[in-house]
């Protein structure tokens, strides 16, 4: 591994100085009487010292080049913890660990202490964080654009087997690595109305928003270190502030709510991550937030083109604004507000500026989850921008109407105000030059049958790009054994920049050496995972069992159901045959519930229940456990993946996008198991079919179901009594106590509908998951060589390949070379 910094090394004993100098004048302490959280604070700031020369020069080459430069607007950005990535990346990670062992202390223990940025849930937010770390390892000029929540979605306790969500405190001791650019702060209006000024000296009307509430947005910069080439890149954060503090004359007349109405709604909007949107405020609260990290990030770019251009018509030659999913996709009208109604544009140069600029991801194919606002909030909260949207509607329904003459369903499927909403994913179809998928599966299903008018008007704007991974992250920094055990292998670090070389394994597969020095690595790893689990859990697990792994956002097409149902049919039948063949079996969840997501919650409750009794079993439990990690986030990830030995991808085939675990899991030597859905099908083409134990209906056949109204979830429950048994224990009190009702909710939703098809592909799901067992109980060399290959595969998945491909076929950026 690459061990010195590109320019100029790295200074040991400055470096211990100035962690010391930390601990002495920031707070007023010394090493001895310093706390862990200090300690950790210390060597932090130690080295924001270090990157903040490459920041600044990083910037000031982007405007010497005058580089074009793409901003990446997403809601999340679930970026994990950031000194040991940073010290990665800087390549001074074995440095630093020395100076610390030096004074007394250990890294590892240090960076434990750094709560994760609650920025992010999920992988549409993790893939933006690998996104912008890889974008910053080519030499790319990037800046992400999101929010800086305060207590992001929530941290997840489990009690009595229930989710509880509690504030995510990630902010409480501030955040070493951030910058704080109040000379960047926007204003950002909400509500009112809109007046019509004729402006004589342009010749037209101009259009004026008043009576609005105003929030400032104040940018906090965070450093996105580049491997190994001075490049930092900035994640830009918005935090909300009121325009007047405190109105102290309003507290002095007794009016104490008109005192602080500003503070409470700049704090509200930058409280939480997706707040819940089951009522009209939760939806309110969320399209403000949306609106106010776009306009911030919007006004901000313009403010920063038109210092050194003229002209704002050369816009898209410089800049490009992709749209992290629907979420951000008020852009578009923004972008045309700023262009109408301050830079004086006519409609038409606006729209061709904007269609320039905005390219847009789209990151599902469920419809709830394609954003719909209802006009009459949309109208009141932004008034000026609906007038927009409503014009971009007019213009594109005539459009629409000219090329599909007579044919009304082509407007109801493809207007962007239609039924009293205002429908996101169209607006960024309508006005996006680029409109990609996130794998080959899912972007053919959208141009096929989501999207099918879209393609049919408009093809060209269609492409894929399958998603990636920083290999920095997930192998580098999570799994360090392995990662020294590849560079041995290859007799090179390259890989850390280009994982392709990862080939360079597949001849190992076959070496008994190479392999039990992979196996051994696993079994590392997975004490590693087993003390996590004894510490957080409070349960044995036994590293020689099989690691069963599903964690991912709990959702029910996700199946996180089906898994647990698996596992009751399993428990029947170890009951019933305490004999027959079965390899002591780890089950391991991680998931967090959206707070107003019923039946999800009811699922955790539904693991946490079966684990219960599962795990207190004397006749089970030394050949199963079931474990749930608590608040699953990218920090406990890291030490779940290098440990796993099966990858649960069990999701409906056609309705996960993606997935991203997949590829970390695969990169860690775990063996998928799973549906054709998404990313699998390039995993398993990557890999092969004899590498992975694939299950279930196809994509294609599922739609068809869908076609004709679903399928009777009855006729399999009537007939297949194991299928019976597992659902009637649902809800006869076996997993309760006695209490008949608490998982009535699942029970009926898999009886009346099934609408993700568990019950369906539970023999197929239960026919694969015994030969998993099989094949790791009675064939050791087998499975090794399949984990290895997996490893030995997983090149395509870098997120390097993924930047690449949008660089060339969408963003058309220049390199920048720094160092």
């Amino acid at each position: 591994m690459t061990e010195t910094r590109p320019a100029g090394g790295f200074d040991k004993e400055e470096f211990k100085r100035v962690v010391l100098s930390n601990i002495k004048y920031i707070f007023r302490k010394t090493r001895e009487t310093a706390s862990p959280q200090e300690l950790f604070q210390a060597v932090a700031f130690a080295a924001k010292d270090i990157i903040i020369d490459d920041w600044m020069a990083t910037h000031r080459k982007y405007e010497e080049t005058d580089a074009k430069t793409v901003y990446y607007l997403s809601m999340e950005f679930l970026m994990g913890r950031a000194l040991g990535n940073n010290l990665i990346n800087l390549c001074c990670y074995k440095e630093v660990a020395e100076v610390c062992a030096e004074l007394g202390l250990n890294l590892n223990t240090l960076e434990d202490q750094e709560p994760d940025a609650a920025l992010g849930n999920g992988g549409l937010g993790r893939l933006a964080a690998c996104f912008a770390e890889s974008l910053a390892t080519l030499n790319y000029p990037a800046y992400g654009c999101g929010i800086r929540y305060k207590y992001g979605m929530f941290r997840q306790e489990i009690v009595n087997g229930e989710q509880v969500e509690k504030p995510d405190e990630w902010l409480k001791y501030g955040n070493p690595f951030e910058v704080r650019r109040p000379e960047y702060v926007q204003e950002i209006r909400f509500g009112g109305y809109v007046r019509i000024e004729y402006d004589a000296k342009l010749g037209r009307n101009r259009y004026i928003q008043d009576g609005y509430q105003s929030v400032l947005a104040v940018p906090y910069d965070l450093p996105v270190v580049g491997y190994n080439n001075g490049v930092v890149n900035s994640l830009r954060i918005w935090d909300a502030e009121p325009v007047v503090q405190f109105n102290l004359d309003s507290f002095d007349k007794g009016d104490y709510r008109t005192a602080v109405e500003q503070e409470n709604l700049a704090k509200n909007i930058v409280e939480v991550l997706y707040p819940n949107d089951n009522h009209y405020s939760g939806k309110e609260l969320r399209l403000k937030q949306q609106y106010f990290f776009v306009s911030a990030s919007l006004q901000q770019v313009i403010s920063k083109f038109k210092k050194t251009h003229d002209d704002i018509r050369l816009l898209p030659e410089k800049v490009v604004f992709q749209l992290n999913d629907t979420h951000p996709t008020v852009a578009v009208p923004e972008l045309m507000r700023i262009l109408l109604d301050q830079e004086g544009l006519e409609w038409d140069d606006a729209w061709d500026i904007t269609t320039r600029c905005v390219a847009y991801t789209n990151h599902t194919i469920m419809a709830e989850a394609l954003e719909k606002w209802p006009v009459d909030l949309f109208m009141r909260l932004l008034p000026r921008v609906y007038q927009i949207v409503d014009e971009i509607n007019r213009r594109f329904n005539a459009q629409i109407e000219a090329r599909y003459p007579d044919q009304d369903r082509k407007i109801r499927s493809m207007a962007i105000l239609y039924d009293g909403q205002v429908r996101m994913a169209n607006m960024a179809i309508a006005a996006g030059f680029s409109v990609n998928g996130v794998a080959r599966l899912h972007t053919e299903i959208l141009k096929h049958r989501e999207l099918k008018d879209f393609y049919e008007m408009m093809p060209e704007k269609f492409n894929n790009k399958t998603n990636g991974i920083t290999q920095r992250r997930f192998l580098l920094h999570a799994n360090p054994l392995l990662a020294e055990w590849v560079t041995s292998k290859l007799g090179t670090d390259e890989w850390i920049t280009n994982l392709s070389l990862l080939k360079g394994l597949v001849p190992l597969a076959d070496d008994s050496r190479a392999r039990k020095e992979f196996y051994e690595i696993k079994r590392q790893n997975k004490l590693r995972l087993a003390a996590y689990i004894k510490e957080h859990n409070g349960i044995d697990v036994d590293p020689d069992s099989i690691f069963d792994v599903q964690v991912k956002r709990l959702h029910e097409y996700k199946r996180q159901l089906l898994n647990i149902m698996h596992i009751m049919y399993l428990y029947n039948q170890l009951k019933a045959n305490p004999q027959m063949y079965f390899y002591p079996t780890t089950f391991i969840f991680g998931a967090k519930a959206a707070a107003g997501y019923k039946t999800a919650k009811q699922t955790i409750k539904l693991i946490n229940s079966v684990a219960d009794m599962i795990n207190n079993d004397p006749a089970v439990n030394q050949k199963m456990k079931v474990v749930f990690i608590e608040n699953y986030c990218v920090s406990n990830a890291e030490i779940i993946f290098a440990a796993s030995d099966v990858s649960e991808q069990i999701s409906t085939a056609s309705k996960e996008a993606s997935g991203t675990g997949n590829m970390k899991f695969m990169l860690n030597g775990a063996v998928t198991l799973g549906t054709m859905d998404g990313a699998n099908v390039e995993i398993v083409e990557e890999v092969g079919a004899d590498n992975a134990f694939i299950f279930g209906m196809s994509s294609d056949e599922v739609m068809g179901y869908e076609a004709n109204g679903g399928y009777d979830p009855r006729e399999i429950y009537n007939n297949d009594p194991d299928i019976h048994r597992v659902l009637d224990q649902m809800v006869d009190g076996t997993y309760t106590g006695g209490n008949t009702e608490t998982f009535r909710e699942l029970f009926n939703s898999l009886l009346d509908k099934d609408v993700y098809f568990n019950l369906k592909d539970f023999r197929s799901y239960a026919e694969a998951r015994a030969r998993v067992n099989e094949t790791y109980g009675k064939d050791s060399k087998k499975w090794s060589r399949m984990a290895l290959l997996n490893v030995a595969c997983s090149g395509k998945f870098s997120s390097d390949r993924t930047i690449e491909e949008y660089v060339r076929d969408i963003w058309h950026l220049e390199k920048v070379q720094i160092v």
